[in-house]
Parts: C-alpha cells; sequence; structure tokens
C-alpha cells in the first residue's frame, strides 16, 4: 500500500493451517482458493515451505498467477544454505536455491530471508564471506536479501556495519528469547513479530497494533522507531522511504491472519 514514504505490506507465514478454516478462510473454501484468498485479504506472505523443501518453476509460476497484482511473497531461503559451520562455504547451495524458479515470481518476488540457527555466532569473516555469495539479481530478477540472526553475538555495531557494505537488511526480530536488531542498514526494513496471542482476536491488543503501525510508518518515511534496540546505535542511516515488509508469526498462529488484516487497517490512517 503505498505510503508517504516506501511501501508497507504486511502478512503472515504460509497460507496452508488447518485451524485457519472457520477462523481465517471460509468453512466451504475450497483448499486449492486458500492462497488466492488470502492473498487478496493479505499484502504479502512469507513462504516457509522453502526452507525445508524445493518446488518446480511450475507451482512458483502457478502461486505467481494465483495472487493479485502488487501482491509480493517473501521466501525463507533452504536451510541447506545456512546450517552449516563454515558459511563462505556455501557458494553451491545458494546457487541451487536460487535457481529453482524463483525468478517465475517476477515483481511479485519481495525479500528472501536466510535464517540462521539460535547456536550460530557471529563470526565477521565468515558471515561477511556468506553476505558476499548473495546475488543482487537472478536472470535479470533483482534480488533482496535479510538475514534472520538468532545469538547474542550478532549485538556489535560490526554486524550492521558488514550487512550495509553488501546492502542486506537485518529481520527485526520481536521475539521472547531471540535478540532484536532494528538497525536500518538497506534499502528496506524486514519484522517478524512474534509475541502474538491466540488468546487475543487480533494477536496483539489494538494499542499494540498502533504502536507497531506507528514504527513501520516510521521505518516506511526513511527514520528509526526510537524504542527499539539498535546494535549500532551512534550509526544514523540515510533518511529516504524504504519499502517495509512485517509479518505477524506466533507460535499458536491462529490469530495471525486477524492480526495482519487489522495492521493493514491501521497503517492507512
Amino acid at each position: 500500500m503505498a505510503q508517504a514514504g516506501g511501501d508497507i505490506r504486511i502478512g503472515i507465514g504460509g497460507w496452508t493451517f488447518e485451524p485457519w478454516r472457520g477462523t481465517f478462510y471460509p468453512d466451504d473454501l475450497k483448499q486449492k482458493d486458500e492462497l488466492s484468498y488470502a492473498s487478496r485479504h493479505l499484502t504479502s506472505i512469507e513462504i516457509n515451505g522453502s526452507y525445508y523443501s524445493s518446488f518446480k518453476p511450475e507451482t512458483w509460476k502457478k502461486w505467481h498467477d494465483e495472487t493479485p497484482e502488487g501482491f509480493v511473497f517473501a521466501v525463507k531461503a533452504s536451510r541447506f544454505c545456512t546450517n552449516r559451520r563454515v558459511l563462505g562455504e556455501a557458494g553451491e547451495s545458494v546457487a541451487r536455491f536460487l535457481s529453482q524458479g524463483l525468478v517465475e515470481l517476477g515483481p511479485k518476488l519481495g525479500p528472501i530471508l536466510w535464517q540462521f540457527a539460535p547456536t550460530k555466532k557471529f563470526d565477521a569473516e565468515d558471515f561477511g564471506a556468506f553476505l558476499a555469495l548473495l546475488p543482487a539479481q537472478v536472470d535479470g530478477v533483482a534480488l533482496r536479501h535479510t538475514v534472520e540472526v538468532r545469538h547474542d553475538s550478532f549485538c556489535t555495531p560490526e554486524f550492521p556495519a558488514l550487512l550495509r557494505r553488501h546492502g542486506v537488511a537485518p529481520v527485526y526480530a520481536k521475539h521472547f528469547q531471540y535478540p532484536e536488531i532494528a538497525d536500518v542498514a538497506a534499502d528496506f526494513v524486514y519484522a517478524r513479530l512474534q509475541t502474538g496471542s491466540d488468546d487475543v482476536p487480533t494477536a496483539y491488543p489494538p494499542a499494540e497494533l498502533d504502536a507497531w503501525a506507528g514504527r513501520l510508518k516510521t521505518w516506511a518515511a526513511g527514520g528509526e522507531p526510537a524504542d527499539l534496540p539498535r546494535a549500532d546505535p551512534g550509526h544514523a542511516p540515510e533518511a529516504k522511504p524504504r519499502d517495509v515488509f512485517a509479518y505477524i508469526i506466533h507460535e499458536g498462529k491462529v490469530r495471525a491472519p486477524a492480526g495482519a488484516m487489522a495492521l493493514i487497517e491501521k497503517v492507512k490512517d
């Protein structure tokens, strides 16, 4: 959706989840129509199945064709790329993942999410070698990359400085256990909101959704939310519009679609 700054796209993780039938999806909706339905009520979806499996080009093309113009997918990269002792040796796995047919999404291809294990510690040389493996484009389709790290050793100014050199965004993860790193390091921002509750109809109470809407709009306008922790608080990013991707992904996830839809409405205000 258009903002005074960049676009803000909001969604959930995946679209196949049985408890969403009757809570998000109508009871009489055919399972084959779930993506079409979800993509018309949300503005983005994070594809998680790609972390575990690869898909044929025809499948990526099908997903493209089932979703409306302006909709964007984020894609979680294969675990074989990131779950390794030496990240700099992931070149073959990275190339294999990116060549499976993602380009069939065309303009609907959003950020690629590279997620690391909680035990993976920050090693500037090896992590930099991994970032150097991430191409700016594949078959003429531009790529944007974001990394989700889950170890406290990444909470150092050296980490966002390394990301800035490669134009890669850190995932801002609001999580009960993992570190929060809200530094802006690229021309977009990626947030995963993982502390929602199925006891709340919209995953987060209205006041919290209001606060998140304000933060997303701040990022989109080129600023940084003052109330989120950064690894390098002394660095001020260039004040320019940025696209923002935000996903409500909590453990139970039954209310995630309702939370995402409520947040979409709030960023319109």
